[in-house]
């Protein structure tokens, strides 16, 4: 199909024929039902299932993954392409959908770049049937793990500066206000990483006319720069589950960021263990 991440929908009506594309539909069952790209799978765990980084959560993320993309009917042969509403209302769900292809060594995946609003915006088909796939057997390739890192991992990273912890939540989770997206008190602890730097995952885009688009690689290393980070600085990002930081992942790989890793765990299992370290309240560079 081709090496490129993001399609835009024309792009991907035009591969629609050629029988060799599974679409992953990552919203939730009530809308796929309203309506969805012909002959697309509703996947929505993509978005809903909280990970953890300890080995067990890992084995149980790449188990359940596995099973879900091969009874999709993915084998290793076919081109994967994800999409959410559009690029902004599932906090990136789509792109954590490439991220969890990647993870698990999938070679080939692209996300619908506008998602099913521009779809829809290009007078494209779309339709309320349900499709039933053939399962295949799905290949996991364990070198590709070394995208996710642990706990641990994150906290040995803290000590040391030539890692950007790079925290893309939201400025209310930054500030230490809530604890997640899901409700202010839904995480037991607010506050962020030590050492992070904070850069919001929605700078990483801007409107476009059929609703939010990826930034232009020049564009998305001037955000970078703002925090320290070149193409060759080591990242590890982190969020409150793997959403945006999948979208903010997706941004600097197209952007040339070679080093890019993430905390998938991210906030909601830092924060629920007492030993690991945090920083409360308004950050030092935000107080007045």
């Amino acid at each position: 199909m081709t090496n490129k991440v993001l399609l835009d929908p024309k792009d991907l009506a035009s591969r629609l024929n050629d029988g060799n594309v599974i679409l992953l539909d990552t919203r939730d069952p009530e809308s796929f039902a309203a309506g969805h790209i012909p002959g697309a799978i509703n996947a929505h765990e993509i978005f809903t299932y909280l990970a953890t980084s300890t080995p067990e959560g890992q084995r149980e993320l790449q188990e359940k993954f596995a099973t879900i993309f091969g009874e999709a009917g993915l084998s290793g042969n076919e081109t994967a392409v994800v999409y959410e509403q559009s690029m902004n209302t599932g906090f990136g769900q789509s792109c954590r959908g490439f991220y969890l292809l990647k993870y698990l060594g999938y070679p080939k995946v692209c996300v619908l770049h506008g998602g099913y609003q521009a779809w829809t915006a290009a007078d494209l088909p779309t339709s309320t049937e349900a499709t039933t796939p053939e399962p295949k057997a799905f290949p996991v390739d364990q070198d590709a793990a070394r995208l996710i890192v642990d706990a641990q991992t994150m906290l040995e990273a803290i000590n040391n500066p030539e890692i950007i912890k790079l925290d893309v939540r939201d400025v209310d989770e930054w500030i230490g206000a809530s604890s997640s997206p899901y409700g202010v008190d839904f995480c037991p602890r607010k506050g962020r990483i030590p050492d992070a730097r904070w850069l919001e995952w929605y700078r990483m885009m801007k409107p476009g006319p059929d609703g939010p688009v990826f930034k232009s690689k020049d564009e998305i290393l001037a955000e970078c720069q703002t925090v320290g980070i070149t193409p060759d600085t080591p990242v590890i990002l982190y969020c409150f589950k793997g959403a945006r930081t999948s979208s903010t992942f997706v941004a600097l790989k197209e952007a040339g960021v070679k080093d890019v890793r993430t905390y998938f765990g991210s906030w909601n299992e830092w924060s629920r263990d007492a030993s690991l370290p945090i920083e409360e309240g308004m950050p030092a560079s935000m107080a007045q």
